[in-house]
Parts: C-alpha cells; structure tokens; sequence
C-alpha cells in the first residue's frame, strides 16, 4: 500500500465526511422532510440519500477505480483495491428527533483492511479520523485538529460505559450483558450511535457496546479507535468489521468487557 495513495484517501475521506455532514444540516430539527421506515425497522430520510449521493460524487470524481459501498445505494465494484464504506447519517432516528448525536461516516479498506476512517458530527461542529500509520485527529469548528487519545482509566468500575439503547440489548437476546456491564461500570449512559465511539476515542468514555452493528456502521471506526490508542472489535474479541456487534474500548477495559460480552 503506498503512503501517498493512502495519504491522498485520508484527505478525501476528511474532506468529503465534512461536506456530507454539512448537507444533513439542511434538514436537522427541521420538518422540511418525509421519514421512510425500512423492512428493519429503521428510517430513512431524503438527507440520509443526498448525504450519500454527495460522498460517493467526490469519491468516484477523484478515485473513479474504486470501490463503493454504501447503507443507501447498491455496491459499486473497482479495481484498485480500496474500497469506501459509507453510512451518511449514523443515528438516523436520532436525526430525525433533532438529536444532534448523529455522525456521518467513512471507512476505507485496502485489500479487505480497514485503513482509513473518518466522522464529522455536523450539529456539534466536531470531527475525528485516523488513517494506519498517521494517528487519530479531532478537531472542533474552525481549530487545528489535535491528536486524539484514550483515557488511561484501566478498570471498568472507575469508566463510562455508552450504547445506545437498553432496548437493542433486549431484542437481541443480549439483555443480561447490558445489565451486567451497567451494574460494573462507574456510569451508564445512553450517548449511542457512532457518538459514544467518539467519545472513546477522545478518553472521556472507556467503552461503547452495540450488540447489533453492519459493516457501514464500523467501518470507520476501527482505524479511529486503535490509531487513538484503543481497540474495535467484535463481542468475541476479534479486530473486525465483518461480525455483527461490536465494541469500542480505551484497550485497558477490553479484558473485563469480554469476560462479559462472549458469555452473552
């Protein structure tokens, strides 16, 4: 893989996540849209499309060989090795209630390795991204970016653990490790979607559990996290994209969050 290629992606990744993101605020806490409910469950919305018809313009413009995958429209094949998975509005249902705990993410792999990702957070005016190699960088409004890093808390008692909803955990089947993890943690909270993996990458919270993920919801949040010093992986312990849950931690709690999530 060559630097200057994935340096050029990193660029895009930032570039093109922040002016998605900024296209959704056309239609945050507002009601100049229609909300559709897909077989799943889950809504979508005329902002959620043009987010992402917006992301894949600027990557088929500056990278027509590859990839794309997206959570709105049908995968689009390349030849170069990269791919770019995208979710447009991370937190949909928060969206639409003008939650502003909605993300906007971009997750690039090379060779089915998860190399690049970025989130922009266009309601609060932060961003976060990380490419193999090169760190994990937040910034807020218009100040550098600064380096990102896990917190250094290294028990699960003394932590913040995150997830979405107690009621993913329950139709899962999984109710008994939401329980379990909220009576061992310092503090619960409900900051969920990609919110609380920014809030773990940034060290003001050590762990964030979703027991029912798809690959555009992790994608980018693998290289976020273990370039910020930290881990992503499945609740089996595996450094994936490809399971179906997924947790983020500081690293020093992961142990402890296991010894739960793989008797669940």
């Amino acid at each position: 893989m060559d630097q200057k290629d994935l340096k050029a992606r990193l660029d895009l990744a930032v570039s093109a996540a922040r002016g998605a993101g900024q296209k959704t605020l056309a239609y945050f806490n507002r009601s100049n849209f229609d909300i559709e409910w897909k077989q799943d469950g889950t809504p979508v919305t005329v902002a959620d499309r043009e987010a992402e018809a917006y992301l894949r313009e600027q990557i088929e413009t500056h990278f027509p060989s590859d990839a794309i995958l997206g959570e709105e429209f049908p995968e689009r094949p390349g030849t170069s090795g990269y791919r770019w998975i995208l979710d447009p509005i991370d937190g949909t249902k928060s969206f639409v209630h003008g939650v502003p705990l909605y993300g906007t993410l971009v997750g690039v792999e090379y060779e089915r390795s998860c190399v690049i990702g970025a989130m922009a957070f266009p309601a609060l005016g932060e961003y976060i991204y990380a490419a193999k190699g090169y760190g994990t960088w937040h910034g807020q409004g218009a100040a550098e970016p600064r380096r990102a890093r896990v917190s250094s808390v290294s028990r699960l008692a003394d932590g913040l653990f995150c997830m979405t909803s107690p009621t993913e955990f329950m139709e899962a089947g999984r109710q008994s490790a939401y329980e379990r993890l909220s009576t061992q943690a310092r503090l619960t909270r409900g900051w969920g979607d990609c919110y609380g993996y920014l809030l773990v990458a940034t060290g003001r919270a050590e762990v964030m559990v979703d027991p029912v993920l798809s690959i555009w919801d992790m994608a980018a949040l693998l290289p976020i996290l273990e370039e910020a010093g930290g881990s992503f992986t499945d609740w089996q312990g595996r450094a994936t994209i490809y399971g179906k849950d997924g947790i983020g931690t500081n690293g020093h709690v992961l142990a402890e969050v296991l010894a739960i999530t793989r008797g669940a």
